[in-house]
């Protein structure tokens, strides 16, 4: 079970059809900002008594979260296409301003409070200088014009995205795209020579990524078309990043 709510600001009514301009205070205070709570709640297997929930919930963890947020990316995802809006996105874990997991009875759950809960919390990765200092680098580039951002970039993030979320014939169709666009684009990028070997073998796997799209198109792919899919994305991937660093 999905229950959704909105916290925290005040709201905000406007009549539609109109449109006002107000003065606007040199140095304005920040406007309060409204906050989105999710709660999923397991009722596929209730727990039968106190001790043997809070046994449950000493060993529950980022797993369990995980497949919460699947719950709710599957819902947000739903809710793109029956309202045709294409900001809608899913949403991440570390985009979470609060994650915590519990248990309780009845409507407390359903209000998004618990019997006994417990926060998880993110350690941030140490990362080296190199690896934090080159996304940066790359962006300064694109936004100063010095580098162009390819196509097939933003092709290849839509398709991981649709991997990473189980949508295996979305991913299928849109790996092949962009298959196709990183080909293009790259053998007539300044770093084609470096990147020769990877193109070849790109090129290598542009028929069984057609064969498997294709059969995206009639329906389900089986597990050895999603691996095939699952393997060409990363061979994508790989090259866009040996571009970033040949470009850096």
């Amino acid at each position: 079970m999905l229950v959704l709510a909105t916290l925290g600001a005040p709201e905000r009514r406007r009549r539609l059809g109109q449109r006002k301009r107000r003065q606007a205070e040199p140095e304005p205070a920040p406007e309060p900002v409204s906050t989105g709570q999710a709660t999923i709640i397991d009722v596929g297997d209730p727990l039968p008594d106190e001790a043997q929930a809070r046994a449950w919930l000493a060993g529950a963890g980022e797993d369990e979260l995980g497949q919460g947020l699947a719950v709710l990316n599957r819902a947000l995802h739903a809710f793109r296409l029956v309202t045709a809006d294409p900001y809608l996105h899913e949403v991440a874990r570390d985009q979470a301003l609060v994650a915590r997991i519990g248990f309780g009875a009845g409507e407390q759950v359903a209000e998004g409070q618990w019997t006994e809960a417990h926060e998880l919390v993110t350690v941030a990765r140490r990362q080296r200088r190199a690896a934090v200092l080159q996304p940066q680098a790359h962006l300064a580039a694109i936004l100063s014009g010095r580098h162009q951002a390819l196509a097939c970039e933003e092709l290849a993030l839509r398709a991981r995205l649709d991997l990473d979320h189980s949508r295996d014939r979305e991913a299928a169709l849109q790996v092949l795209v962009a298959l196709d666009a990183t080909l293009a684009e790259l053998a007539l990028d300044p770093t084609a020579d470096v990147l020769s070997e990877r193109l070849s073998e790109l090129r290598g796997r542009r028929d069984s990524t057609a064969l498997a799209a294709q059969a995206a198109l009639a329906g389900p792919i089986d597990q050895e078309s999603l691996e095939s899919i699952r393997f060409t994305l990363q061979r994508i991937e790989s090259a866009l990043r040996a571009r970033a660093v040949a470009n850096s």
